[in-house]
C-alpha cells in the first residue's frame, strides 16, 4: 500500500492550492493501487488527535477540511484528514473525536467519495460507536428540497450507533464561509474545555489565485472566440460548443476540471421584474456592502430566476390565502418543488396585491451564483483556450418564455458583450489515470461527453497507449451526434478503440447508454479486470444511477458475483479511484 505525500502547511500555497495538490498527488499515486489517506503530521507528539473526514464532489468540502485541519493544529490538536470513503484506513472506529464536513449530491445522496462510507455506516453490521465524539458540518443549497441531506443522514446515523454529538449539526448554504466560521468557533469553544485552547480563527482565508491574480472572487474577463451549434436542423435540442480565451489570465487547468462562469441575467427578464415592482431601475439599493442602481443589481448581482425561501416565506406571510402558502409546510416539500417548476421570481411576486419596496425586495433574493461547466478541452491541444459543451435551456411555462441564465448568456449574449467572468474550479476527484497504459471506459450521454472529449484529446497529445472506450447517446443520430466528426475520426485512426452509441429515438423502443453497457457485458467486464478506470458524466437524477445499476449487473452477470460481492467490487473501484463521476 502506498503512502500519499502530503504538502505541508509551511509550503508557500494557500489552503485551496494545498488541497488541490494533495488531491492531485492522491490521484497520481492511485493508478489502480490502494492508497493510505493523507495525514497532516502533528507539530507536537503530545498533541491530541483529531480526525477530519470530508465528502466532496467538486472540491469545496475537501478544501474546507484542509482549512479546519489548519485551525485544529493552531488549537493544539494533531489533525489527520481523509475522505469519508477512507474511514477504515483513517481509523474512524478507533478515533476519540471526528469532524465530518460533507456536501450533498443528487437527491440527498452523499458525494462519490462518501458513498462507501454511507453504505458501511447505514448497514446492519455497522459497529457501535459509543466511544466516539462527533461533529457534522453540511454544505448545501437551500434551493433543493433535501438541503444538506447527506450530512443529516451521517449525523442521525452516528447518534443511532451510540456516538456522542459534540454540538448540533451545521448547515451551510452556497455562501458558506460565515456560517462555517461561526460553527467552528462553537466547536473549538466546546473542545477547548478539554484541551485548554482558545478559539480565535476565522474560516475566511485567501483563496487560490492565478499568476494574474484571478480567482473565484476576482474572475477573469474572458473573450469568446467561437460559438458552434452542435445539433443539426430538425433537432429538438440546442447544444453549443463554446471556445473561450484565457490568454493573459495566468489561469491553468487540467482535464477533468470545471470552468466557473458568472453570467449576466436576461435583460428582458430583468425588465419584466422591474415592471412588476413598478420601478424604473434607477432606484438605489444595497447589495452586500455595495450600493447600486436596482437595474444593475437585477442584471449582474442577484438571482432573479429561482425564488429563495426567504422570498417565498415573505409572500406567503403577506398573502396567507394564496396557493403558495400551504405548500411551505414541512410535509409538502415535494408539492412545493412541483409548484416551483417552471416558475421564477416574477411569478411569485405576482401573487402579491401590491409590489414589495425595492430595498426590502433585494434583501429577499440570493446572490447570482456562478455556474460550473465540465471543461471539454485539453490544454495540451488548445493552449490558452478553454472549451465548453453547453445545452441552451429554453421552454414555455405558465404562459411565459423561460431561459437558462448561464446557458443562454453563453449562447446569445456573450458575443455582444465585452467578456465573460470566469474562473477555474479544480476537480481533484475526477481525473484520467496518470499511467498512459491504463485503459479507460467513459460513459457520457448528451453534454456529458464534454470531459471525455478533453480526456481523449489529452491522451492523444500525450501519446497514451492505454485503450479508450466511450459510451455516448442522445435522441437522434442524424441531428444529435455531438462531436461526430472528431469522435468517428478517433475511431478510424485507432485512438478510440470502442465507440458504442445509444440514440434513444431512432427506433420504437428507447435505447440508452446503460442498455449498451449490458449488451457488451462480457467485454466491459474484461476491461474492468484489466484495470480499466470507469468514468461517468451527466445527469445525476436518473442517468448516473441507471449507469451505476447497470455496472453492478455487468459485474454480477459476467463476473459471476453475487449482488453483495458486486457492491464490494464497485466499492473497491471507488477506493482505488477507478470509478469516478462528474454528475449534476
Amino acid at each position: 500500500m502506498k503512502t500519499i505525500p502530503y504538502i505541508p502547511e509551511s509550503a508557500p500555497f494557500s489552503p485551496e492550492q494545498r488541497a488541490w495538490l494533495n488531491g492531485f498527488l492522491a490521484g497520481l499515486l492511485a493508478g489502480g493501487a490502494a492508497v493510505e489517506p493523507r495525514v497532516a503530521q502533528p507539530d507536537s507528539p503530545a498533541a491530541e488527535p483529531l480526525l477530519i473526514l470530508f465528502g466532496s464532489q467538486t472540491g469545496t468540502a475537501e478544501a474546507l477540511a484542509a482549512r479546519i485541519a489548519k485551525q485544529a493544529r493552531q488549537q493544539g490538536f494533531a489533525p489527520s484528514v481523509a475522505s469519508l470513503n477512507d474511514y477504515e484506513q483513517a481509523g474512524l472506529t478507533r478515533a476519540a473525536r471526528v469532524v465530518i464536513v460533507s456536501s450533498t449530491w443528487g437527491d440527498g445522496d452523499p458525494p462519490d467519495n462518501a458513498a462507501n462510507f454511507w453504505f458501511w455506516l447505514s448497514s446492519e453490521t455497522a459497529p457501535r460507536l459509543e466511544g466516539l465524539q462527533f461533529a457534522v458540518l453540511g454544505l448545501g443549497d437551500r434551493n433543493y428540497a433535501d438541503f444538506c441531506g447527506a450530512s443529516k443522514k451521517f449525523d442521525a446515523r452516528l447518534e443511532a450507533l451510540g456516538a456522542h454529538r459534540l454540538l448540533p449539526r451545521g448547515e451551510c448554504d452556497l455562501d458558506y464561509e460565515v456560517t462555517a466560521g461561526h460553527w467552528l468557533d462553537a466547536l473549538w469553544t466546546k473542545v477547548a474545555k478539554r484541551t485548554g485552547s482558545v478559539p480565535s480563527i476565522s474560516i475566511d482565508e485567501p483563496e487560490a489565485t492565478s499568476q494574474g491574480g484571478f480567482s473565484k472572487s476576482n474572475p477573469f474577463p474572458a473573450r469568446l472566440l467561437k460559438n458552434v451549434l452542435l445539433n443539426k436542423p430538425g433537432s429538438s435540442k440546442e447544444v453549443w460548443h463554446h471556445e473561450i480565451s484565457l490568454h493573459g489570465s495566468g489561469l491553468g487547468y487540467d482535464v477533468g476540471d470545471a470552468l466557473g462562469v458568472l453570467p449576466v441575467n436576461c435583460p428582458s427578464l430583468a425588465s419584466e421584474l422591474l415592471a412588476t415592482l413598478r420601478c424604473n431601475g434607477d432606484e438605489l439599493v444595497r447589495v452586500g456592502e455595495a450600493q447600486m442602481p436596482l437595474g444593475d443589481a437585477l442584471l449582474r448581482e442577484l438571482d432573479i430566476t429561482r425564488p429563495s425561501r426567504a422570498l417565498l416565506d415573505a409572500v406567503a406571510q403577506r398573502v396567507p390565502g394564496s396557493e403558495l402558502a400551504p405548500l411551505l409546510a414541512e410535509d409538502r416539500a415535494d408539492d412545493l418543488k412541483g409548484w416551483l417548476w417552471g416558475r421564477d421570481v416574477v411569478d411569485v411576486l405576482r401573487l402579491l396585491p401590491e409590489p414589495l419596496p425595492a430595498p426590502e425586495f433585494v434583501l429577499l433574493l440570493r446572490k447570482l451564483s456562478p455556474r460550473l461547466y465540465s471543461i471539454a478541452s485539453s490544454p495540451k491541444a488548445h493552449p490558452s483556450e478553454v472549451h465548453l459543451c453547453v445545452g441552451a435551456i429554453r421552454y414555455q411555462s405558465h404562459g411565459r418564455s423561460r431561459h437558462g441564465v448561464a446557458s443562454t448568456f453563453l449562447a446569445d449574449r456573450l458575443a455582444a458583450s465585452d467578456a465573460a467572468r470566469v474562473f477555474v474550479q479544480p476537480a481533484p476527484s475526477f481525473k484520467p489515470p496518470v499511467s498512459r497504459d491504463t485503459p479507460v471506459v467513459m460513459v457520457g450521454p448528451g453534454t456529458g461527453v464534454a470531459p471525455f472529449r478533453a480526456f481523449l484529446e489529452d491522451r492523444q497529445a500525450a501519446d497514451a497507449k492505454g485503450k479508450n472506450w466511450l459510451f455516448f447517446g442522445d435522441q437522434k443520430r442524424s441531428t444529435d451526434f455531438l462531436y461526430e466528426e472528431q469522435l468517428t475520426g478517433w475511431v478510424k485512426d485507432g485512438h478510440l478503440n470502442r465507440l458504442d452509441l445509444a440514440f434513444s429515438r431512432d427506433q420504437p423502443e428507447k435505447i440508452y447508454v446503460q442498455d449498451r453497457m449490458r449488451e457488451n457485458s462480457h467485454a466491459l467486464w474484461a476491461w474492468l479486470e484489466e484495470g480499466a478506470h470507469f468514468y461517468v458524466c451527466g445527469d445525476a437524477a436518473r442517468m448516473a444511477s441507471d449507469v451505476d445499476a447497470a455496472l453492478h449487473k455487468v459485474i454480477e452477470s459476467s463476473g459471476g458475483k453475487t449482488p453483495e460481492a458486486a457492491r464490494n467490487y464497485v466499492g473497491k473501484m471507488r477506493s482505488e479511484c477507478r470509478y469516478q463521476r462528474d454528475v449534476y
